[in-house]
């Protein structure tokens, strides 16, 4: 069955909104939706050949990103400019990223060993988070622009917050790799809005 299309293309692009939204609530309050983040960080150990809702352990798992993305989609202004440049940045960056093999590499060796962490220890354990935290570091915080996370310098300078940033941030990024995969583009973001919208409203009904 072909990955590419309209449905899974939105399920990806609601995952990049929902990192970004986890980001926000992190850098601004020190916490975060805790079913979104598990979804979210989930994502990064889960393939798609069981389908793209199973990623994040199915659609409930997407509350918030699709509803993020609809609010995005839904006005003639953007609702949150915040979270639509850290998408942005995102969608950016992976593409960045797909230029080099070597990190990729790299990247995807860390993700193993946190996965095999997580198995020990939990999916949310501040030792998977702070591994997770670290591969972005090194890799992806690396290329440029790097993405400035703003919110309240309390909680943006604990290493728990941080490390929780930076996981939802390459979990953003596995979305965004997610979305290519499924023929999304920058593009069809552009003119298949109409098309992503109606998308949406489909799945707001099953949630």
């Amino acid at each position: 069955m072909s990955l590419n299309t309209i449905t899974n293309q939105t399920i990806a692009l609601a995952g990049i909104a929902q990192t970004a939204a986890l980001v926000q609530q992190l850098a601004t309050t020190g916490a975060a939706d805790t079913k979104a983040l598990e979804a979210s960080i989930g994502s990064l150990f889960v393939s798609d050949e069981h389908g793209v809702a199973n990623v994040y352990g199915g659609l409930s798992g997407l509350k918030l990103g699709i509803e993020r993305l609809n609010d995005q989609m839904s006005g003639l202004k953007i609702a949150n400019p915040e979270q639509a440049r850290y998408a942005a940045s995102l969608v950016f960056l992976e593409n960045q990223l797909s230029k080099q093999p070597a990190m990729l590499k790299t990247i995807f060796a860390g993700i193993e060993r946190a996965q095999s962490q997580s198995e020990h220890f939990g999916l949310l354990h501040e030792n998977v988070l702070a591994n997770l935290g670290n591969i972005y570091h090194t890799t992806i915080s690396t290329m440029q622009p790097r993405i400035m996370v703003n919110g309240e310098q309390e909680y943006l300078s604990r290493p728990d917050v941080v490390n929780k940033v930076r996981a939802c941030l390459l979990a953003g990024i596995r979305s965004a790799i997610l979305w290519k995969h499924c023929g999304g583009a920058r593009w069809k973001f552009l003119f298949y809005r109409k098309k992503i919208q109606a998308e949406l409203q489909i799945l707001l009904k099953q949630l």
